[in-house]
This record gives structure tokens, sequence and C-alpha cells, in this order.
């Protein structure tokens, strides 16, 4: 089901691809982030951030 609201969108977009991605582990770190929490690595990436409308 489409989210139709504007504010809503907005919302969904930054809980859902605000977030950076470790290369070594997978896992999902803070945007503020600079070493992966999980193995502490510092090989981090954002996340790609398109949202796809349908």
């Amino acid at each position: 089901m489409p989210i139709e609201d504007p504010f809503k969108r907005s919302v969904a977009a930054k809980a859902l691809l605000n977030f950076k991605i470790c290369r070594k582990c997978g896992a999902r770190n803070p945007v503020t982030a600079t070493k992966c929490r999980r193995c502490r690595s510092t090989n981090l990436r954002l996340k790609k951030a398109k949202l796809v409308r349908k």
C-alpha cells in the first residue's frame, strides 16, 4: 500500500534509507558512524537512497 501523505513519506524515507552499511559484515549503522558497531571496521558506505514510487 503506497504512502500518499508527503510528510509520512519523508518520515518513512528517513527511517528506511538514512543509514550506513558495513562493507565487511553488512551491519546497519547510523549515518554519523565512523566505525561499524558490530565488527569495528571503518569500511562503511551510505545506503543507496532511492525511494521507488509505484
